[in-house]
């Protein structure tokens, strides 16, 4: 039994930490919340800050938002760098940028301790089922550590590259899912306009060639415009935004990531940030205008 800190209790980190502990292990767990209740009447421990959740703690796990969330909670007031024990191993599952991500465990590294970015795709459904692609930079020995409790999470787990190297595949997951989605998304909506039924659409298109797992899952959401969040809209928006930026920054021309970009930016200004990332679809449908436009 190991025992571990945990920050990030949301949609993804709330059943990642519950299969943790039904493992047999002992989480100290951050920000519980009334959602998140249930982890502790199963065996977590709750604490009052990150810095609390990483003392005595073997491994810490950070699975929150966007890049300032993982540097206030690891280096801010109370935060884990306060509470680490010398060769701590911190994994962070976090989505964020790549160069900060290599700045921080830079940082953690100097205090004799250990560094993990380990991103993960698979949404919601994953992480309830154990069965994330989980994306690791970092040193080899460690993830060699740490590879137990990863194997709890996920079932595609790959040692990619040292720090950074990550969070670089995520962002490359990323674009393309978001751009998958897109292309589901405007398929749908041409169908649609032309009057044939998309519940027959989508099975139709299951046996072609077009079938992923976006059509599959993701079409089944358009098609029944249901947009309860597995993962948030403005989260993947976030990331297409680091994608953005990485290529701009290693000068690689990326211009449907940007586009991809631009309509998840206008499905925010609608106020669907709080959706599935499938609502994409709502955005393009909202677009269709008359035959003689």
């Amino acid at each position: 039994m190991a025992v571990i800190g945990f920050v990030g209790l949301g949609t993804m980190g709330c059943p990642m930490a519950e299969r943790l502990i039904k493992a047999g292990h002992h989480l100290r767990l951050n920000r519980v919340k009334p959602q998140s209740q249930h982890l502790v009447e199963l065996g977590g421990e709750a604490v009052s800050t990150p810095g609390d959740a990483a003392r005595g703690a073997e491994f810490v796990i950070l699975m929150l938002p966007n890049t300032p969330d993982v540097e206030a909670v690891l280096f801010g007031p109370g935060g884990v760098e306060e509470g680490l024990a010398p060769g701590a191993l911190i994994i962070d599952m976090s989505s964020i940028d790549p160069v900060m991500t290599r700045t921080f465990a830079a940082r953690i590294e100097a205090k004799g301790c250990h560094y993990l970015d380990a991103p993960v795709s698979g949404g919601e459904i994953g992480a309830k089922g154990g069965t994330l692609s989980i994306m690791v930079g970092g040193n080899e020995e460690q993830f060699l550590r740490a590879k137990p409790l990863l194997e709890i999470m996920g079932k595609n787990i790959n040692l990619v590259g040292d720090n950074g190297a990550g969070q670089v595949v995520k962002v490359a997951n990323q674009i393309i899912v978001g751009l998958t989605i897109e292309a589901v998304s405007e398929a749908f909506v041409l169908a649609q306009q032309a009057g044939v039924n998309l519940e027959k659409v989508h099975q139709a298109l299951l046996g072609g060639f077009a079938h992923s797992r976006i059509l599959e899952v993701h079409g089944k959401r358009m098609v029944d415009e249901a947009f309860e969040p597995g993962f948030a809209l403005r989260l993947h928006h976030k990331d297409l935004t680091l994608a953005a930026n990485a290529a701009r920054a290693l000068h690689v021309q990326a211009p449907n990531t940007l586009s991809t970009l631009e309509l998840m930016g206008a499905a925010l200004e609608k106020g669907n940030g709080e959706r599935d990332h499938s609502a994409l679809f709502l955005t393009i449908k909202e677009m269709v205008g008359s035959p003689d436009e």
